[in-house]
């Protein structure tokens, strides 16, 4: 007997009486479902579980019908396959343990991999931008998002918990992070505020992006890596999304399915040509002796295909003049083939069906436009010059030029695809066209009108890296012309970033940009990948008065896996524009996008070496923005963290900390001034070029470059051009001097050449050394073996002069020398030691003096590393010379290396750095439970009102 729809069905839920024979819980009110027989309804689409009390207060829509409430369709930034815990599908409203599933990489959204095709493509918008509104103008509205809540989640109206672990229940907005029970999401004041990252969040009012066809995933650096998922998408092709598509090969062979009963049958269903000709299909089991009607019904389920029944029939796929099927009997009447399970076409039906409706919506036409969408009476003979002339009238704009408008055909299915519509062309033959060759991706089609000139202009920026570096401008273009041709050209070229082999180009012919950007892509140079990256644009007036937007830098390369989290956790919590992947081009891409913000905080996250990177960046391009210096806050996620520990962020991010506290931290931390200094190496001109420019790796010191997003605590060298003015002109030489940039320490010795050691053991075997455990294990190895080996800096106090403020400084016997400008050393070692009554004032890392103190060997810096001992300290003072009489190993920020005999000046650098230096540690609750903002928000909100209507959808 066919299952009936329950006329109190809320609109597109398919309500049937159901008996469960384990505990279920009601996917409204999260309460368990008692009884024995009948304990409540479920929905034959979307699997919505509700007792019979809550079915008319239901406001979550069906999967069938929730595309169609999509107002402004954002695609999904899918992961790779993987197996999630604790969470629940989006689509089947299943749990996802022990399956294949995919998540969005910028918004709470979950599905199985096989449920992709029917995902809702209303992923965050975060970049709306709109011309012609100013900011008082601009309303921010919440984004609710359906399920997999934090746990102990409770609803900002009632104080009550709205979450639970046993289904897919309650609201989460998606920027506040507000939660709240499905039905009391509308009496929830609708304009959000962003919650508690309102004054680091980079509001999606203030970004705009000019139109084009280039994913989402290509803007942010979201999966880079997977350049076969962001190539240009055929609509005609496209059938439905994901890797898991039922095919004949995988049908379940005859033998497994004698058991089922007699009665039922199964049966495949095609619902066009198209997927016929890819063999995907959808199995639908029905009675033996099902009507026509109930079978149609059956079938268009499968799909989540809303049509009414009367303008869809189903055929026989194997038939050869694919035969329409009727009653009575249809099941006994389809065609079958040894082997194979019958099938059926699902079709629209065309015959005699030449005017239908076809639904037009508003592409950010401007503040006159109010309606959400129209639906547009069409015919065969209907061009789209004549739907373009309709719906002006329709949409209150009834004097503007149609010739200034267009009509795009957008699909919802895998995505959001779109094409610019000819003038000629007639919507309703298109729409039918489309059905034979699927019937869902004509219920997924819409067309939007928007201006034909796109109103956030047409300029487009490029960033282009992985080119050589330090070549000249002319080289650069020539490159680039060789690559693109000459149908290519862009507009501009600059800045060019010439010791990075990076540069942005700007076009302002969008069309010619999204080619453009293909084909540097699919391009290389030395053998190697170009790296492409399109770039938003940030309106610096829509950002409020009070807000310093926060621009995130992560090392996914640091930290194991727990760079890939953060940067995924920041992208959900934050405006993923404000989010910036290293491993993508460095700091320079975000550094760029930011040029114009005239005030804003940086996040890096990653070691050392990493914060030591950005602050170069910055260095390079701050007297081209408008805020020059930023203040640095840090997520540790290196070895040593030095810089980190002493401006208290912690000596390791461990993967255990929310990262709303991470960023709530941030919020609360105060600014501090951290000195930087000049580190120039002088060598000897007798010392031959080859000798003294080479170090024990073979690697020529001057011009040897770092791999980006390496985080190994190492320093680049710096342009001569920022510090020449420093340095006493008796110490300078353009063949023989470097000039590095130093932050943290400065050492010469024994300690310089165990680190010379590491790094050349993890420059052999970099994939070993993914662990602070296993780095500092090493580490310790390689100083046992110095114990019993020959020792190289032995009587170094002999081999070296030093010079603290023009005064010299006689050396007790030692066998290395450190020189502090932070109080911390060596994975949180203090070698100043702790305070007592000598000569020697209280040291800081912004009083503008240096800490020179000494080792007397291995062993001494053991009891140093474990607290037993303090190094011997031998001087204080804002400029020091040392000098080296023999080669020596030294490094700088923990880059190594062995430097000839030569001459070390250190002085004070004129470069600044801002830094953030952690409050006092409070931990946050989540953000739904925060006792600020709930008291904020209880005065907002609106009386309490009876219970939402069916019609009301949160999507």
């Amino acid at each position: 007997m066919a299952l009936q729809q329950t006329p109190a069905s809320p609109p597109a839920h398919c309500f049937v009486k159901r008996t469960f024979h384990k505990p279920v819980y009601c996917h409204h009110c999260t309460d368990l479902l008692w009884g024995i027989i009948g304990q409540g309804f479920t929905c034959e689409v979307c699997n919505f579980v509700v007792h019979d009390k809550c079915m008319k207060t239901v406001v979550s829509p069906c999967s069938s019908i929730a595309p169609t409430l999509v107002k402004t369709p954002v695609a999904h930034c899918w992961s790779e396959p993987l197996h999630l815990r604790r969470r629940h599908c989006n689509v089947c409203r299943k749990k996802l343990d022990d399956t294949w599933a995919v998540k969005c990489e910028v918004c709470e959204y979950y599905v199985h991999v096989e449920c992709e095709d029917f995902t809702v493509p209303n992923c965050k918008d975060c970049a709306t931008f709109v011309p012609d509104k100013s900011l008082p103008q601009v309303v921010q509205k919440h984004h609710w998002r359906e399920g997999n809540l934090p746990a102990n989640s409770k609803c900002l109206v009632d104080k009550k918990t709205c979450w639970t672990g046993e289904c897919l229940a309650g609201m989460r907005c998606e920027w506040c992070g507000y939660t709240v029970h499905a039905m009391c999401a509308e009496k929830v004041p609708a304009d959000c505020t962003f919650g508690l990252l309102e004054p680091i969040m980079l509001p999606p009012t203030a970004v705009s992006i000019p139109r084009t066809e280039v994913p989402m995933e290509a803007i942010i650096g979201v999966q880079s890596r997977r350049k076969d998922t962001l190539s240009p998408r055929s609509i005609s092709e496209e059938f439905t999304s994901g890797d898991y598509k039922v095919r004949d090969a995988e049908e379940p062979t005859r033998d497994k399915t004698k058991d089922r009963d007699e009665k039922e049958e199964v049966v495949k269903v095609f619902d066009g040509n198209s997927s016929l000709r890819r063999r995907m299909f959808r199995l639908v089991t029905v009675p033996r002796a099902v009507s026509v009607c109930d079978f149609l019904t059956a079938a268009m389920r499968a799909f989540h295909v809303p049509q009414e029944n009367s303008k869809t029939y189903l055929t026989d796929a194997y038939s050869a003049d694919e035969t329409e099927l009727t009653d009575p009997l249809p099941i006994t009447k389809l065609t079958r083939r040894d082997g194979k399970r019958p099938a059926v076409f699902l079709r629209y039906r065309e015959k005699d069906n030449n005017e239908g409706c076809v639904r037009v919506y508003p592409s950010r036409l401007g503040a006159a436009v109010v309606m959400d969408h129209t639906a547009l009476p069409v015919t065969s003979t209907t061009c789209v010059s004549d739907v373009i002339v309709h719906a002006l009238h329709k949409f209150g704009l009834p004097d503007a030029n149609p010739d200034d408008y267009r009509l795009v055909e957008v699909m919802l299915d895998k995505g959001v695809s779109e094409r610019v519509m000819e003038p000629d062309e007639r919507p309703w033959e298109l729409l039918k066209a489309v059905a034979r060759d699927s019937v869902r991706q004509m219920e997924m089609t819409r067309f939007y009108l928007q201006l034909t000139k796109d109103p956030h202009g047409s300029s487009i920026a490029l960033f282009v890296g992985s080119l050589p570096p330090n070549l000249s401008q002319r080289q650069y273009e020539n490159i680039l012309a060789d690559i693109l041709g000459k149908g290519y050209k862009y507009s501009s070229i600059g800045p060019i970033y010439y010791e990075y082999g990076s540069m942005v180009i700007t076009y302002e012919d969008s069309d010619l940009a999204v080619r453009a950007f293909y084909t540097l892509r699919e391009s290389c140079y030395d053998d190697k990948n170009l790296l492409v990256m399109m770039l938003p644009n940030i309106q610096q007036h829509m950002i409020p008065e009070g807000v310093q937007p926060l621009l995130v830098f992560v090392n996914v390369k640091s930290g194991g896996c727990q760079g890939l989290e953060l940067i995924t956790s920041f992208r959900k919590l934050l405006n993923p524009y404000q989010v910036f992947d290293l491993d993508n081009g460095g700091p320079l891409p975000g550094l760029y996008v930011f040029r114009y913000v005239k005030k804003y905080k940086i996040l890096v996250c990653g070691g050392d070496g990493t914060i030591g990177w950005v602050l170069q960046c910055l260095d390079n391009v701050g007297q081209d923005s408008e805020c020059q210096h930023p203040a640095c806050a840090i997520v540790p996620l290196g070895t040593g963290n030095d810089l980190a520990r002493v401006l208290r962020w912690g000596p390791g991010y461990n993967g255990g900390e929310d990262p709303i506290n991470l960023l709530k931290d941030v919020i609360d931390a105060e600014d501090i001034h951290l000195d930087r200094w000049t580190v120039v190496f002088h060598q000897d001109e007798k010392v031959e070029d080859k000798q003294a420019q080479t170090n024990s790796t073979g690697n020529t010191r001057r011009g040897m470059y770092i791999t980006q997003g390496q985080d190994s605590n190492r320093r680049r060298l710096v342009s001569k051009a920022h510090l020449q003015h420093n340095i006493h002109a008796g110490s300078t030489s353009e063949d023989n001097t470097q000039i590095f940039v130093m932050n943290n320490y400065f050492g010469i010795g024994i300690e310089a050449e165990l680190c010379l050691d590491f790094h050349n053991a993890r420059e052999e075997n970099p994939n070993k050394f993914n662990s602070r455990l296993h780095n500092k294990g090493v580490y310790v190895k390689m100083g046992l073996r110095k114990m019993v080996s020959r020792k190289l800096c032995k009587d170094l106090h002999k081999e070296i002069r030093l010079e603290v403020d023009g005064r010299p400084v006689e050396l007790p016997p030692l066998e290395g020398v450190i020189i502090l400008n932070i109080l911390s050393w060596g994975s949180g070692a203090n070698p100043w030691g702790p305070e007592k009554d000598d000569q020697f004032n209280k040291p800081n890392h912004w009083d503008g003096h240096l800490e020179v103190v000494g080792v007397t060997g291995i062993v001494h810096l053991g009891q140093i590393q474990s607290g037993l001992r303090s190094a011997i300290r031998i001087a204080q003072g804002g400029h020091i010379r040392i000098k080296l009489n023999s080669e020596l190993p030294v490094q700088v920020d923990g880059e190594p290396w062995n430097q000839a005999p030569g001459e070390v000046v250190v002085l004070k650098s004129a470069l600044k750095a801002n830094m953030l230096k952690k409050t006092s540690k409070s931990k946050l609750r989540r953000r739904n439970t925060e006792p600020s903002m709930v008291a904020n928000e209880q005065s907002k909100l609106e009386t309490i009102r009876p219970d939402p209507a069916s019609t009301s959808h949160p999507l």
